[in-house]
């Protein structure tokens, strides 16, 4: 995210932008999708990053047995049900509070996916293309206000799971009792936000790269209208939100680099004394790394951020010989 020079159209008041800031109705997937291993596996243990298809989400678990391949499956506990996992890479650094004393906040892989596995895996795809075609007729049958974005068979349990988003409660109990009635299967409908749905169909974003929440983390942080603030980007709605409607993930990415680096610099209004005169600080533009000023009688110069320094509680310009 760059700054924007177009303050023009900057809009005044939150309100009128509210709307896109995450609602804390939206339910979305669950923090994990997995079963934490019972117990702590030892310290030794393989541990690698898996990610499940049908929502994109990524998470830890740990195999001690032969090496796991890049893009290999494997079968592990899900909060759904045993399920296929895609092996993403092994964790190399081991630095963080879940590596401490053995690892408590990852999953345990069951096995590494048969021949078997894959092949019901292939055939559950192709029934999951036929069975999100039948539910949107049903969904457009039965009039719901409702979007259907994803389903998935479970490969070890007679379950469908039928994602969606909504931008109320549904009441879909009838459109169950049909799916039910089709299937002959357990049925589960679950309502996700307008983010998920972006995590797991994908796509392009304003940049020309794939979704940061697809492509860059499926770790979805809340995103807030004090985040384009402190970057100095216009408050236009089409300017700083995401096809999903909400503001852009990159916001919530670059923050705390924005933050630390104001930090290290003079605040816009700030009056500053060089070269005998009196300067006020007219802006702060983080990306180029540079201060501009004003004097009173209408000049103005741009100085690196390097060239600042507090001392005393007060900014000035670093002497020549420091600077």
């Amino acid at each position: 995210m760059t700054q924007s020079d177009d303050y023009d159209d900057a809009i005044d008041s939150d309100e009128d932008i509210s709307a896109l800031e995450d609602k804390p109705s939206e339910e979305g997937f669950e923090e994990t999708d997995v079963i934490l291993a019972d117990g702590a596996l030892a310290p030794d243990t393989p541990v690698y990053r898996l990610r499940l298809s049908y929502s994109n989400e990524t998470f830890l678990a740990g195999y001690k047995g032969e090496t796991l391949g890049n893009g290999s499956w494997v079968l592990v506990p899900t909060r759904y049900g045993r399920d296929l996992a895609q092996i993403m890479g092994p964790v190399q650094r081991r630095n963080t509070a879940a590596f401490s004393g053995g690892f408590t906040d990852v999953a345990r892989i069951e096995r590494p996916a048969s021949k078997d596995d894959l092949e019901k895996r292939a055939y559950n795809r192709q029934q999951e293309t036929d069975a999100f075609m039948i539910c949107k007729e049903k969904i457009a049958s039965h009039r719901l206000e409702m979007k259907l974005v994803s389903v998935h068979y479970l490969l070890e349990e007679p379950k469908i799971l039928f994602f969606f988003t909504a931008e109320n409660r549904v009441d879909f109990r009838e459109l169950v009792k049909d799916l039910v009635g089709i299937f002959k299967s357990r049925i589960e409908l679950r309502q996700i936000g307008v983010r998920d749905e972006s995590r797991v169909v994908g796509g392009l974003g304003v940049c020309g790269r794939a979704y940061c929440c697809h492509a860059v983390s499926d770790k979805l942080k809340p995103v807030s209208i004090k985040m384009a603030k402190d970057q100095n980007l216009s408050l236009n709605s089409m300017k700083i939100s995401g096809p999903c409607g909400r503001l852009l993930c990159c916001l919530s990415y670059e923050h705390n680099f924005y933050n630390e680096q104001r930090r290290l610099t003079p605040p816009e209004g700030c009056r500053i004394n060089y070269d005998e005169t009196l300067w006020k600080v007219i802006e702060v533009n983080v990306v180029v790394d540079a201060v501009k000023l004003s004097a009173e009688d209408g000049r103005q110069i741009t100085l690196p951020s390097a060239k600042f320094e507090k001392t005393d509680g007060k900014w000035q310009v670093r002497k020549k010989e420091n600077a």
